[in-house]
């Protein structure tokens, strides 16, 4: 079959199991948008409204379905600014395929109109990138982007594509979806060695990370936590790996983790991370974390291991293998003491949010009736800032891949195109939480979520300043608040409304329930602007470069 090079493209991503893909179009990918309006109904495009949102679109799309996230887009501007999105990917190891345009090749390198070396720019935050030149290569090299994407440490792979390679014809062969290239299998000598140390320990913590979130591991690690009778904990990326309804989880530890998980950590005596990079939000200052615990570190990138820690061993393998192997020679013990200890360690941190006074709207009683009427099966994604930390704090997940965040970039912005493509992925209802400081760099989705009825109940927690930012200028800049006052004057309940949905605005924690309950039952996006005091903190907080013994309570810093 004689095949143009934007035919080869769409026939590519079809055979590859791309059902979805997200962009936006523009003069260097007229063609390949061509051959997108020629497959419908055999492979769905969704426009959003703008190519950040497409990006972040892809990103959600991969994280709720567990498949590569594919997004499209034009030279220039249009490439760039994808680039945002591709470094949240890579930085929490997502799978995504970015396809761009460029200029014809005889083109390249003479400043043409919406030209930029996107190759270039990208090479720091892709996985590996390619600037496809022959038209022979194009199939192959999609193929290669997709086993690349998906392989060992998941990322996102960037092909750019000139003009006149997509016009360009040759012989198209098909072939099936390419198999991920072979992992590395962990050796006996590195399981014999944790297993030791597991069986050694009194006070095992078991930290599971993203990688654990992407293997689907949640089976496994809850295993392996019964039978040596520990406890297990989680980064923001590992959230919804294990069910909140499991007793030895405690949820999210680090900087403004859960108490019980914090201090369960700090208290441990071995430390088995899985698919976690031990990060400066979870570590705090490297010297006084975990004093006196031995460290093990299992996950498939080899570079990860001693980049931030010292491990007392390190695990390089596929982690779902690995894992079963560990667990198979670690012995059952019940750790009853241990098991006393974190037990207590969950009821005080309960105790910290007990109930308030009033009936203000405050973010604690704001999870509550999320809490009690979301469905198990609904996605919860979350832009970045406090509502980001106060959604891991208190939301209650109970399936595995049911959290969606921007982890280690923190990107302001991600929520809205990221909540409608985890729609696109898994098909659920979404409940996007986030602030009016983020909810501004991507209100414009709210276009694409009313086009194609995304159903998302959007709670912004509306407090009228950047509020982590606001935070650290609070506890550590002597309440000097430099430009973190917004100060603006958005109605976000008309603004929903020029965008097409409903919206409502709640100051009380009744007025929150009937507004939630009522987006529940809509066919479609829903608004909630969800007033609090701009003065609320979230606590309990470690400060930078601290540890466990700094903990912040109280919102004077002690």
């Amino acid at each position: 079959m004689i095949y143009s090079g934007s035919r080869i493209v769409i026939e590519t991503l079809i055979e590859q199991g791309a059902t979805d893909v997200f962009g936006y179009p523009g003069g260097q990918v007229l063609n390949i948008y061509d051959e997108l309006y020629k497959a419908k109904g055999r492979i769905r495009h969704f426009l959003t409204a703008h190519e950040q949102g497409a990006a972040h679109a892809a990103d959600g799309y991969a994280r709720a379905s567990g498949k590569v996230g594919v997004v499209i887009a034009t030279s220039g501007p249009g490439a760039t600014n994808l680039v945002t999105g591709i470094a949240t990917a890579m930085l929490d190891s997502v799978p995504m395929v970015a396809i761009t345009g460029n200029v014809p090749t005889f083109l390249i390198g003479k400043d043409s109109f919406q030209e930029v070396n996107i190759t270039g720019i990208t090479l720091p935050i892709t996985k590996h990138n390619y600037f496809v030149t022959d038209v022979r290569e194009l199939a192959d090299t999609l193929r290669e982007a997709f086993a690349i994407a998906r392989s060992g440490r998941p990322g996102p792979v960037l092909v750019d594509i000139p003009k006149d390679v997509q016009i360009a014809e040759c012989e198209y062969e098909p072939k099936g979806e390419v198999a991920l290239f072979p992992q590395r299998r962990a050796s006996d000598a590195e399981i014999e060695a944790a297993a030791e140390l597991i069986n050694a320990s009194e006070r095992p913590y078991i930290y599971i990370g993203g990688g654990a979130a992407a293997a689907n591991l949640g089976g496994e690690v809850r295993v392996l936590t019964e039978k040596v009778g520990g406890c297990a904990g989680c980064s923001l990326m590992g959230l919804s790996v294990l069910p909140d309804s499991f007793d030895a989880f405690l949820g999210m530890q680090g900087m403004h983790g859960r108490y019980a998980s914090t201090m369960a950590m700090s208290e441990a005596d071995l430390i088995l991370g899985i698919g976690v990079r031990f990060s400066d939000r979870a570590t705090g200052s490297p010297k006084g974390f975990a004093k006196g615990a031995r460290l093990i570190q299992l996950d498939i990138d080899p570079s990860e291991i001693d980049k931030n820690v010292k491990v007392d061993v390190g695990i390089v393998g596929d982690a779902a293998d690995a894992l079963c192997r560990l667990t198979e020679r670690c012995k059952e013990a019940d750790r009853a003491e241990w098991k006393r200890r974190f037990s207590s360690l969950k009821l005080k941190g309960k105790d910290i949010f007990a109930e308030e006074d009033g009936d203000g709207l405050t973010p604690k009683r704001a999870f509550d009736v999320i809490n009690a009427y979301k469905s198990d099966d609904d996605m919860i994604v979350t832009d970045v800032g406090q509502h980001q930390m106060w959604t891991a704090q208190h939301i209650r997940l109970f399936k595995e891949r049911r959290f969606a965040s921007s982890g280690g970039l923190g990107t302001m912005g991600y929520g809205l195109g990221a909540a409608i493509g985890a729609h696109v992925g898994c098909g659920s209802r979404v409940l996007l939480i986030t602030g009016d400081g983020s909810f501004g760099m991507d209100l414009n989705e709210l276009a694409t979520a009313v086009t194609y009825k995304v159903p998302v109940v959007v709670v912004i927690m509306n407090n009228g300043v950047l509020g982590m930012v606001r935070q650290w200028q609070t506890l550590f800049y002597g309440k000097r608040y430099s430009c973190t006052e917004l100060d603006r004057k958005t109605d976000f309940v008309l603004l929903a409304k020029a965008f097409g949905l409903p919206a409502a605005r709640a100051t009380t924690a009744l007025e929150f329930e009937e507004a939630f309950k009522e987006a529940l039952t809509y066919d479609g996006p829903y608004l909630i602007d969800a007033v609090i005091e701009k003065d609320e903190l979230v606590l309990p907080m470690i400060p930078p470069n601290g540890h466990a013994d700094d903990l912040i309570m109280g919102g004077d810093g002690e």
